[in-house]
């Protein structure tokens, strides 16, 4: 896909999706959606990406939905989009962090700027958000008449506790960075200038010391496991995984550089290597 509304950049194993319509202030339309949806799916299937930076073009990291079709946007009676590109009644949102959640690669979030509405809930299934000082975050859905979206009213309490997101999203108001950080939003607060050169330090760390089947599992492990009715489920994944990747050769690579004071060489892929146990989740499907 030629991709219009995104950059798709991949440098030393570290891909950075960078949402790029800074004239909208990165508003999302239903090409964005789906651009940013294929754009997920080419990076699992890309053993030659380690880690997914997720940032915005200019001032803004998202505004959220683009209104400017007016104010039927949300009347699903009159949407204005390809009718065989999603389904007409499903939050076009829920797709993309859906499929962030499942997503077999580590994401770090550098918010560069206001992120509102999807702006900020996309944020939510992420697994390290970063953010500029100028970084402002919204959950306006109240302030619009309509309720929160992308599968956000389970993201967020999980993310920042049931308090702080009922105040957020009662009130709709602008949440500035280090109020956010504070409420564990985000993990770190910088300077505009160091934003992305954080993001990539992370990344590089994880890139250059981490088996990137371990690291797949080990996020879907923790994902998964906040919806667990008892630790004894931790416990059945967790003997699972040890069994099945005790075996393998990047088990041996990691003893044999712990041993050897040498930077691992790992080599299996999630894209071949996953276990057979994986998924252990039941699918959930839109309906």
């Amino acid at each position: 896909m030629d991709y219009t509304s995104l950059k798709y950049e991949i440098a030393k194993g570290i891909l950075t999706i960078t949402l790029n319509r800074p004239a909208k202030l990165n508003a999302v339309t239903w090409q964005m959606r789906d651009e940013l949806i294929h754009a997920l799916d080419q990076a699992d299937a890309d053993d030659g990406v380690r880690v997914v930076i997720i940032t915005g073009e200019g001032r803004a990291f998202s505004a959220g939905a683009d209104l400017s079709s007016g104010a039927d946007h949300w009347n699903f009676d009159k949407r204005n989009e390809p009718a065989d590109t999603f389904p007409t009644n499903r939050d076009g949102g829920g797709a993309v962090t859906l499929r962030l959640f499942d997503l077999k690669k580590p994401v770090i979030a550098a918010v560069n700027g206001a992120a509102t509405g999807f702006g900020a809930t996309m944020l939510l299934p992420m697994d390290i958000r970063l953010a500029s000082i100028n970084a402002r975050v919204g959950f306006v859905f109240t302030r619009r008449g309509v309720v929160m979206e992308a599968a956000s009213s389970w993201f967020l309490p999980r993310v920042i506790g049931i308090n702080h997101a009922m105040e957020w999203v009662m009130s709709g108001r602008l949440v500035g960075a280090q109020e956010a950080a504070d409420a564990g939003l985000f993990n770190s607060v910088h300077a505009p200038e160091d934003l992305l050169p954080e993001a990539r330090r992370i990344a590089a760390e994880i890139r250059d010391n981490a088996a990137p089947v371990s690291v797949a599992l080990c996020r879907q492990m923790m994902w998964k496991m906040l919806t667990a009715d008892h630790p004894m489920e931790a416990h059945k994944i967790d003997s699972r995984g040890m069994r099945a990747l005790g075996k393998t050769t990047d088990a041996r690579e990691g003893i044999a550089s712990f041993l050897e004071k040498r930077p691992p060489q790992f080599s299996n892929r999630p894209s071949a290597d996953m276990p057979d146990f994986y998924p252990w989740w039941q699918p959930r499907e839109f309906s």
